[in-house]
């Protein structure tokens, strides 16, 4: 049980590394969101379940707290992505298509359609 827990917090902390990094180098607050966002949550379940494994008696906890880590943290980023969009921060120079302009402008012309 020792090896797969140290196994997991490494790869957890290796994860959380990358996700910093991510945050440094991406270009625009939407791509630091999305490095954030998927590396902090697989580094945290990752480190997490490890000290659950490592230290048997906190396993149910840990696996706990993880679980809200993997449901809370995708659902905070994709709020926190909605609402910088809508409060009209620009996505980065290079990138020319706004998937989520195109979907919000469908469902306002279906809307439309419907009354």
């Amino acid at each position: 049980m020792n090896i797969i827990g140290y196994t997991l917090t490494s790869v957890g902390v290796v994860f959380l590394f990358f996700g910093a990094l991510g945050i440094l180098r991406m270009p625009d607050v939407y791509n630091r969101m999305q490095a954030g966002t998927k590396a902090t949550t697989l580094g945290a379940f990752g480190t997490i379940l490890g000290v659950g494994f490592i230290n048997p008696e906190w396993f149910f906890k840990t696996a706990i707290i993880a679980a809200f880590i993997l449901i809370s943290n995708p659902i905070s980023s994709h709020a926190l992505a909605r609402g910088s969009h809508k409060i009209g921060i620009k996505l980065w120079q290079k990138k020319d298509i706004d998937h989520y302009a195109r979907a919000e402008a469908t469902l306002q012309e279906q809307e439309g359609d419907g009354e």
